[in-house]
């Protein structure tokens, strides 16, 4: 990747000043939201370390049933008890799971006028985060198992597709096909735009440590941002068509993108050098997803979802079970369970069942 020096200098400084700043938070709208039913079940699809790492022997568990356009987006929050999906165009619904029996919780209908792109959970399990290609980005407080409608943010003025949080928890970065901006979460405001591309903003991921940022866009550029200095670190043709997705490995050191070139590519952080290319996806890869392990990833197209080993490339299993594309994957915060979205209009749940005495 080419380093650069440009960009950013600005708006940092109006980072650091709003962000230092102690004046009274902006207006909040607020309404009352919905109470939840408590998964109080504990997630046993993996009773040991041993199973828990066996993802040859990952297989279906639960088919959830709710949403009536595709599955768009998935997020669990961390302490492994619910997964939320964000629906398709027609719906703008955002439903809550029990992962551990495949049971609805609830639902948010009407949370976005239309498809929920991304959802994100702050680290600290406070707020969820969607956006939409409504343009708006909704902030949702969670406490207690109730979810209630904090406010939007709206400075966006094309289709939002990606959200990060920063591992603190204080920072939310939105990235759209008009930019990347980034939001204040504690106080609810904007911080401003982190720059403005040319080319169409795909996805967004913040590296383990904060420090980092990574995007990538319609052309197949991958670009990384310093977070504490708001420039940019470097950039590259990383892929020969748009970049849907990208994730840091947990330690920071590893990231990996995926493409409509029906590549998924892992990258040394550091060097900016393709450590490796993975192939066997006949068609676009729509979304990825790396284990807590750091070294399973999860890849997902219209031939279902691959489980790749990252360190030596093995393919470790295929799993089918979508009747469509598989549009949304996500790894449970303890790594024991992967959920899917598809344009089935299904959200599945995959592990090892429990062998109940």
């Amino acid at each position: 990747m080419r380093s650069e020096g440009r960009g950013g200098g600005n708006f940092w400084h109006r980072y650091i000043i709003l962000a230092l700043m102690a004046a009274v938070a902006l207006p909040v709208i607020t309404w009352e939201g919905f109470y939840i039913r408590q998964a109080n079940a504990a997630i046993e699809f993996a009773p040991n370390s041993e199973t828990t790492n066996n993802f040859a022997n990952f297989q279906q568990l639960y088919t959830l049933k709710g949403h009536n356009g595709t599955v768009k987006s998935l997020a669990f929050t961390p302490d492994n008890r619910i997964l939320v999906s964000g629906g398709a165009e027609n719906e703008g619904i955002i439903r809550f799971w029990n992962p551990a029996n495949g049971k609805q919780l609830g639902n948010m209908g009407k949370a976005h006028k239309t498809a929920v792109e991304s959802l994100v959970i702050s680290p600290d399990g406070r707020t969820l985060v969607s956006c939409s290609t409504d343009n708006t980005i909704n902030l949702w407080n969670l406490k207690n198992f109730k979810f209630k409608f904090s406010r939007s943010f709206v400075g966006h003025t094309s289709n939002v597709l990606s959200l990060a949080v920063s591992p603190d928890s204080k920072v939310l970065i939105s990235g759209a096909l008009d930019g990347i901006r980034l939001w204040d979460l504690l106080q609810q405001r904007p911080l401003g735009s982190l720059a403005r591309f040319n080319n169409l903003i795909y996805t967004v991921a913040i590296s383990p440590d904060g420090q980092t940022l990574a995007s990538g866009d319609n052309k197949g550029v991958i670009k990384l941002w310093s977070l504490s200095s708001g420039k940019l670190i470097s950039e590259s043709v990383a892929h020969t068509n748009s970049v849907t997705a990208v994730s840091f490995t947990p330690d920071g050191q590893t990231l990996v993108s995926a493409s409509r070139d029906r590549t998924v590519k892992v990258w040394n952080v550091n060097s900016g050098e393709l450590f490796r290319t993975l192939t066997g996806h006949n068609n676009w890869v729509n979304a990825i997803a790396i284990n807590p392990d750091g070294q399973t990833l999860a890849s997902a197209g219209k031939d279902g979802i691959k489980l790749w080993n990252i360190t030596s490339g093995e393919l470790i299993n295929t799993l089918t079970g979508h009747t469509d594309w598989v549009s949304a994957i996500a790894f449970s915060p303890n790594g024991q369970i992967l959920a899917s979205g598809g344009f089935d209009q299904k959200v599945k749940i995959w592990g090892i069942p429990v062998k109940r005495k």
